[in-house]
């Protein structure tokens, strides 16, 4: 089969198209012809080596393709064993590939309606957001959260899923035309967290700051997302892409009594969660765009750039 592999750590360059031997279903496993595959930016951090991998390796942790020898639609969900926390991509092939081999409890039917490549647009990112915003922080109908950079694909599921639970949402961005396109989604504040001050419009568009801050940049907006709760407020965090010690601001934590969680991927009954906002239409996955799996480096180049709003896309062909 063929396969995006690398061999070493580095750039975009260090992507290698090339045939690699087929997978061999192991006890329990399928053999699985995909057709569609998403980056996440644990790809990119798999391919620079933070953390660093076993290699050769495929990456790619979310996929959607059809059963082998069957007709079977299926989407992947990408974290095999949830107690120890192997994900494809990273403690085993992904999905980077024409092949998969997989237990068969990983796989669902794609929902009605959906391409291969919508589906495997959802499972990450809503799985991780689903379990910040539900499992978590609990939000409830009438709530504002606030959700960081919008157009990554983390906050554009935690846009869907906040306006599917009847929260009200305040995304923010560098990017006027990515505000606009969350305004075509359904936020009900926009923000440019270039020139706005944050917290103090936050506190004036929900009458005294967010119910739930939703995090997952880290070091350059920490302070900002502290001063946006309300008191009593939650801040749910599942990364920090741009650095991971922020200031503290510990006073800002016991005197406006907030509650910070931490959140990782999810469990079987997180992917369940966001499976069933998928499957009944109450929230949709956003494509961004579609490469080639051969062209896998120009879509590392764009998401890497920042410049995706959505999901980037390998289309693999049958």
């Amino acid at each position: 089969m063929k396969a995006i592999r690398i061999h070493e750590e580095g750039g975009p360059d260090v992507l290698r198209y090339e045939e690699v031997p087929d997978p061999l279903p192991g006890p329990g496993e399928v053999l699985v012809e995909l057709r569609a595959a998403s980056l996440n930016r644990l790809d990119l951090w798999l391919r620079k080596g933070l953390p660093s991998v076993a290699k050769p390796r495929i990456l790619g942790a979310d996929g959607a393709g059809v059963i082998a020898g069957t007709e079977e639609r299926v989407v992947i969900d990408p974290a095999l064993d949830h107690a120890g926390g192997v994900a494809l991509g990273e403690h085993r092939d992904g999905t980077h590939a024409e092949l998969i081999a997989l237990p068969r409890s990983a796989l669902h039917p794609i929902p009605a309606g959906l391409s291969f490549e919508q589906a495997a647009a959802f499972p990450l990112v809503f799985e991780t957001a689903y379990r910040m915003l539900v499992t978590k922080a609990a939000v409830e109908p009438g709530e504002w959260v606030l959700i960081w950079g919008i157009g990554s694909g983390v906050a554009t599921a935690a846009l869907a899923i906040t306006k599917a639970l009847g929260g009200r949402a305040i995304v923010t961005s560098s990017s006027d035309a990515k505000l606009a396109r969350a305004r075509g989604l359904g936020a009900d504040a926009t923000l440019n967290h270039t020139s706005d001050d944050i917290p103090a419009r936050v506190r004036e568009l929900s009458g005294g700051g967010a119910h739930v801050v939703c995090d997952h940049v880290g070091q350059t907006t920490w302070t900002r997302s502290l001063a946006s709760a309300r008191k009593g407020g939650r801040i749910v965090v599942c990364g920090a892409t741009s650095g991971p010690n922020p200031p503290a601001a510990l006073h800002r934590v016991w005197w406006r009594e907030l509650t910070i969680f931490g959140s990782s991927m999810g469990t079987p009954a997180d992917f369940l969660g966001a499976y069933d906002l998928i499957a009944s239409g109450r929230a949709l996955p956003v494509v961004d765009s579609i490469f080639p799996l051969a062209e896998a480096a120009r879509a590392h180049e764009r998401l890497e750039g920042g410049e995706q709003f959505g999901k980037v896309i390998l289309r693999i062909p049958a």
